[in-house]
């Protein structure tokens, strides 16, 4: 039987693009999940929020292997963006990361990559 792995990916930052148009967020999140060799089960499911405060982007796709979900709230300058992806597979963060750059124009972030297997433990990230 093979051993299970869970990776988890946290990251906080700011953007100079926002994605607002739901169509370009749906296949941005369907060619990441190919480029980071995973299967898409359900989705993407992308919705432009216009509610005062908490306006912007939220996606969710969910893969064979768990999801990878985000929101981006537009109203403020720069844009802040909440990113988390999750899998029991392996994670190249970098690919994820180098995605996230150029898809969003990120001025800066913060991250961190767990390893769930057995509690919490910090392998990888900014903080």
């Amino acid at each position: 039987m093979k051993k299970p792995i869970h990776k988890h990916l946290l990251l906080r930052g700011h953007c100079h693009k926002p994605p607002t148009d739901s169509q370009t967020t749906h296949g941005w999140l369907k060619n990441l999940v190919e480029k980071i060799n995973m299967k898409i089960i359900q989705g993407p499911f992308v919705s432009y929020v216009e509610a005062p405060g908490n306006r912007g982007t939220t996606a969710v796709v969910m893969i064979e292997t768990s999801h990878i979900a985000f929101h981006v709230w537009d109203e403020q300058v720069p844009a802040l963006l909440q990113f988390d992806l999750y899998t029991c597979s392996e994670l190249s963060a970098t690919v994820v990361l180098s995605e996230i750059q150029k898809f969003f124009d990120m001025i800066e972030y913060q991250y961190m990559v767990f390893d769930r297997e057995n509690g919490f433990k910090v392998i990888d990230g900014t903080y």
